[in-house]
């Protein structure tokens, strides 16, 4: 018994060790051929002004909580609002309120839909499996096709592309299904939730320290 365990413990060493070495050749691969520095590149090229505005997106105050989000506590959280325009600036304010997260739903929705679909895993596994064995192909610096001998970086601007596609192709009906699944959830929480008690959250003022004329929070 011990001599299987033993034989077991042998057995994930290498196959962990297998796995960090292949990891390890891939960051190789990855700085030798200058992505770091054409990343850089397309880094530098955006305008600042455009990096802030992203920056304020995907800002961390902007998630709201679960409590605000599913209206935990409030007295109607959830109600059929019959006035149009009542009902249309309702839908307005919630989708930029919540619109952090309703991005986060999506993106939960498409990861769920993926691991429960076996054939998307399985190919992913493909592509995955050409992927290692394109590192490993291509460990000297160039690809042997045959008789071709296709440079390194020429082979791997050919394997994005492909990839590309494939994983298009892969994912197209999960991309679909969670398109329209995450898009009626947003439209169904978006024309119930009543939100309206949080849209001066953003120009509340922190109060503290002690109450008098010279308070912070008096003078803001």
């Amino acid at each position: 018994m011990s001599h299987l365990n033993t034989g077991d413990a042998a057995g994930g060493a290498s196959s962990v060790g297998s796995f960090m070495g292949l990891m390890t050749s891939a960051k190789e691969k990855w700085d030798s051929s200058g992505a770091n520095e054409a990343m850089g590149r397309v880094s530098a090229s955006i305008p600042d002004s455009t990096k802030q505005y992203v920056g304020t997106i995907f800002r961390r105050d902007q998630l709201r909580t679960p409590a605000i989000f599913f209206g935990i506590g409030e007295e109607r959280g959830f109600y059929v609002e019959k006035n149009i325009s009542l009902l249309v600036e309702r839908l307005r304010h919630n989708i930029t309120f919540f619109y952090l997260n309703y991005f986060l739903m999506t993106i939960l929705l498409f990861c769920l839909t993926v691991i429960t679909s076996p054939t998307t895993l399985i190919l992913v596994g493909i592509w995955a499996a050409g992927c290692m064995w394109f590192i490993r192909a291509s460990s000297n610096g160039t690809l042997a096709l045959g008789s071709v001998q296709i440079p390194q970086k020429t082979a791997a601007v050919g394997l994005g592309i492909v990839s590309v596609f494939y994983l298009m192709w892969v994912f197209q009906n999960v991309f679909w299904w969670t398109l329209f699944s995450s898009g009626f959830l947003v439209f169904m929480h978006a024309l119930f939730r009543d939100a309206s008690m949080h849209k001066d959250m953003e120009d509340a003022v922190l109060m503290e320290g002690e109450l008098n004329e010279d308070a912070a929070f008096l003078n803001a």
